[in-house]
């Protein structure tokens, strides 16, 4: 298959911070599940830092570390090994994957731990479950753009209908290609925090008629009447992330959220509370989170399914860095 292979930037301890207190495993730090043992207790150092793990992958599906990345060897092989489930004190669980970079000789050359939600220094925490087969699926629902409960997807029709109503086969508008059909929708259900804490669009922030909740990485289309950012190009696809402002773009940490993903045969540009919005692009990254029958049923569509370059220039975040960034893509953008 023929993918095009986006970099993911993740943010990873190193596994030497997180070490056991008490348990069968005293002293030892966290690594591959072949040596952990279940009811150990561990503990993040209060000097710990999470780094920047830069990962590709390639068409096999295999991750590499890229070029500039601040841990690990460029090139280097990455395995995700793991999914655990660890608890604090107060009942809460947090789950995080455990990721191995291995040398060319298939020795681990270092172990990286990805927590789904943060973790404090000074809090004990028990390992109450782990487990390989969920590993690859929880990394991909990372990098899936999803949109939540409640938000308006514009039909065929014209039609505003909450994303949760929505079923195989409905007809929803597209920017580029008419109205295309819902080939599956996905949804998962997540703690509000860290990675996978949403970002909220006030009302009136992009010309969005409705306030616009979305996952961190979706990327929503712009189309520049004048080219305020110095991009260079009309079309841009922005993350939400990039974004943040503390006022009319802010991080909605807490409780739950529950994840809606909207999969079409392209990749396309879509319309959620008016305003356009990109759709489920399956490329190695997010391919696990498809089920198994899905995706044999997809073979034929999927090697083309994330090669569609025409949708918009992605904008870096250097460009975004600026207090009046959501406000100039406002006043250039058409409604």
């Amino acid at each position: 298959m023929s993918y095009l292979n986006p970099v993911q930037s993740i943010p990873v301890y190193r596994a030497d911070v997180f070490c056991v207190v008490n348990g069968a495993n005293l002293g030892d730090e966290i690594s591959p599940m072949d040596d952990l043992v279940l009811d150990d207790i561990y503990m993040l150092d209060t000097a710990a830092s999470r780094y920047r793990l830069a990962l590709h992958a390639d068409g096999g599906g295999q991750f590499h570390i890229a070029e500039n990345t601040e841990l690990g060897n460029p090139g280097g092989l990455v395995h995700m090994d793991s999914a655990l489930s660890l608890m604090s004190p107060d009942g809460q669980t947090t789950d995080a994957l455990i990721l191995v970079e291995v040398d060319d000789a298939g020795h681990i050359a270092d172990v990286y731990m990805l927590p789904m939600a943060p973790l404090a220094p000074k809090v004990e925490y028990t390992l109450v479950g782990m487990d390989r087969d969920s590993a690859a699926r929880k990394f991909a629902q990372v990098a899936c753009v999803s949109f939540t409960r409640g938000t308006h997807i514009t039909m065929a029709s014209g039609k505003q209908v909450p994303i949760e109503q929505l079923t195989v086969g409905d007809r929803v508008l597209t920017r580029d290609d008419g109205v295309q059909e819902i080939r599956w929708i996905g949804q998962t259900t997540v703690r509000a925090t860290g990675d996978f804490a949403p970002i909220l669009i006030r009302s009136g922030a992009l010309n969005n008629a409705n306030d616009l909740l979305v996952s961190p990485d979706h990327r929503l289309f712009v189309y520049q009447r004048i080219d305020k950012l110095g991009t260079g190009r009309a079309e841009l696809l922005v993350k939400a992330s990039h974004l943040i402002n503390g006022d009319t773009v802010t991080v909605q940490d807490g409780g739950f959220v529950d994840y809606f993903q909207l999969l079409f045969d392209r990749h396309h540009i879509i319309y959620a509370e008016g305003i356009a919005a990109e759709s489920m692009l399956i490329d190695p990254r997010t391919k696990p989170a498809l089920p198994p029958d899905l995706l044999q049923k997809l073979g034929e569509i999927l090697p083309g399914h994330g090669q569609r370059g025409d949708h918009g220039l992605d904008v870096q975040k250097t460009l975004l860095e600026r207090p009046d960034a959501i406000d100039l893509l406002r006043r250039a953008s058409t409604r």
